[in-house]
C-alpha cells in the first residue's frame, strides 16, 4: 500500500499544483516515506519547494519525552529554512510563521485517539490557513487503532490542547479524515485537500489498521509499537493518575502500576467487575521499576494490557474501559487510595488532569461513585452510536 506521502512522490501529476508556490511542512520523526526516507528530505529531493517547516508537540526530531516540555524555533541545519515549534511559545501558527509558505503540506503519524495532540494541532493549522487564506494538504496515514469508536465525547467547555472538539476518545478516523470534519463543524472557510492513501484496509487482520509491511517509528518518544496505539485510548488516562503509566520503562503506555498495589488482586478484580470489557486482549501481572518520572527507582506491581498475539480480538477490545475498570478494582481494593494526580495538565491549570483527558468529570464520577459497569456503558453509548454516525460521511477508506 501507499501512504499519501508516497503517492505525492510517486506522481508527478500530484505535485503539480505546488509549483511555483512556497510550501511549508508539518512533520516528525515518523514522517518518512516507504524506504524509511524522511519527508523532508524526499520532498526537497523532488524539487518541491520548502520554505518552511513546523513541528507539533515533541518536536520535529521527537526529542522531548514528558508533556508541558516545549521546544524552540530554530533554523534546520541542512536547508537552512526556519522550523517552528507549534509546542513552545505558541501551540498555534503565528502570523508571522504563516507568511513563510503558500500551501502546508501535514504529514503526521497519529495514533487514533483524541487526546494525542497532534488531532488539535490540525485544526489549529486549519483555523490559521482559513484567516490567512493558506491552504492545507494533508498526506494521508493510517489510523493503527483502526475503526473502532469508544469513549464518551468531550463535553461542551471542556476544549483543550488535548481535546479539540466534541469526539469520543477513541475516533477511529484518519487526519486526512478528521481534518474534512473539523472543516465542517468548525465551519472553517480553508482551501483544504487530502492526499489519500493507496490500498489501506483497517478492517482487515492481521494490521486492523497498521499495514504489518510497513515499519513502526515513533511518532512522539512513548510511542513504541502498534500496541501502544490500540491500548493508548486508555492508558493515556494513566497520565491523570498517580499510577504509572510505564514513562522509565522501555513500554511506555502498554502498563499500569505502582508500589502499593497487587496487580494479581487487581486483575482479579477488573475481571469481577467487568469480564466482558476485558475481551480481545491478554493482561499479565508484572514487576517493574521507572528509571525517571512517577515511582521513580521503585519496584512496581503492575498489569500489561498485550493488545497483540493470538487472544487479540480487534473488534472486542475496548482499552477505554479496561483502563476503566482497572480503575475501579484499585478504588475497590483500597477505597481511600491517592488515584487522581493533581497538577497542570497540558496547560490547564483548574481542572483535574484525570478530567481534562476525558472531556468532562464522567468517568471519574463512575469510578469514585460506586456504580455498575452498565452505567458506564449507558454513559458512554449514546456518544459512540451518535460520533459513528456523524463520521460515515467523512471515511475515505
Amino acid at each position: 500500500m501507499l501512504f499519501g506521502i508516497d503517492r505525492l512522490l510517486a506522481d508527478p501529476d500530484l505535485r503539480k499544483p505546488l509549483e511555483g508556490r512556497r510550501v511549508a511542512l508539518l512533520a516528525h520523526p515518523a514522517s518518512v516515506t516507504a524506504d524509511l526516507t524522511h519527508s523532508l528530505d524526499a520532498l526537497v529531493a523532488a524539487g518541491v519547494n520548502i520554505s518552511a517547516v513546523f513541528g507539533p508537540q515533541h518536536g520535529v526530531r521527537g526529542d522531548l519525552q514528558d508533556n508541558m516540555m516545549e521546544s524552540p524555533d530554530f533554523t534546520d541545519p541542512t536547508y537552512g529554512m526556519p522550523v517552528f515549534s507549534l509546542y513552545g511559545e505558541v501551540r498555534r501558527p503565528t502570523g508571522q510563521s504563516m507568511h513563510t509558505f503558500d500551501v502546508m503540506l501535514v504529514d503526521l503519524q497519529d495514533v487514533g485517539c483524541r487526546i494525542y495532540t497532534f488531532v488539535t494541532t490540525l485544526l489549529y493549522v486549519l483555523e490559521a490557513a482559513a484567516q490567512h487564506g493558506k491552504s492545507v494538504w494533508v498526506l494521508d496515514r493510517p489510523n493503527p487503532a483502526g475503526r473502532p469508536v469508544e469513549g464518551t465525547a468531550l463535553l461542551p467547555g471542556w476544549e483543550s490542547f488535548v481535546g479539540a472538539g466534541p469526539m469520543p476518545m477513541r475516533h477511529g478516523m484518519t487526519l486526512g479524515e478528521m481534518g474534512a470534519w473539523f472543516i465542517d463543524h468548525f465551519k472553517l472557510d480553508v482551501d483544504y485537500h487530502v492526499v489519500a492513501m493507496e490500498g489501506w484496509q483497517p478492517a482487515e487482520g492481521p494490521g486492523w489498521g497498521w499495514p504489518p509491511e510497513r515499519v513502526w517509528i515513533n511518532p512522539s518518544p512513548n510511542a513504541a509499537n502498534v500496541n501502544m496505539a490500540r491500548a493508548y485510548a486508555g492508558t493515556v488516562m494513566l497520565e491523570g493518575t498517580t499510577l504509572s503509566e510505564g514513562r522509565g520503562t522501555t513500554r511506555p503506555l502498554e502498563l499500569f502500576g505502582a508500589p502499593d498495589i497487587d496487580a494479581k488482586a487487581v486483575i482479579a478484580e477488573m475481571h469481577r467487575i467487568a469480564p466482558q470489557w476485558l475481551a480481545g486482549c491478554t493482561l499479565r501481572d508484572i514487576w517493574f521499576q521507572p528509571t525517571f518520572h512517577k515511582h521513580v527507582g521503585k519496584l512496581c506491581s503492575g498489569v500489561f494490557i498485550h493488545a497483540e498475539g493470538a487472544a487479540y480480538d480487534h473488534g472486542g477490545f475496548r482499552p477505554w474501559r479496561l483502563q476503566a475498570a482497572g480503575f475501579r478494582a484499585i478504588r475497590n481494593l483500597h477505597p481511600g487510595y491517592d488515584l487522581w494526580r493533581d497538577f497542570p495538565y497540558e496547560y490547564v491549570f483548574d481542572k483535574l488532569a484525570i478530567d481534562v483527558i476525558n472531556g468532562g468529570t464522567g468517568l471519574r464520577d463512575w469510578v469514585d461513585g460506586g456504580g455498575e459497569a452498565g452505567d458506564l456503558d449507558a454513559l458512554a453509548r449514546p456518544d459512540e452510536t451518535a460520533w459513528d454516525e456523524t463520521r460515515r460521511k467523512y471515511l475515505l477508506y
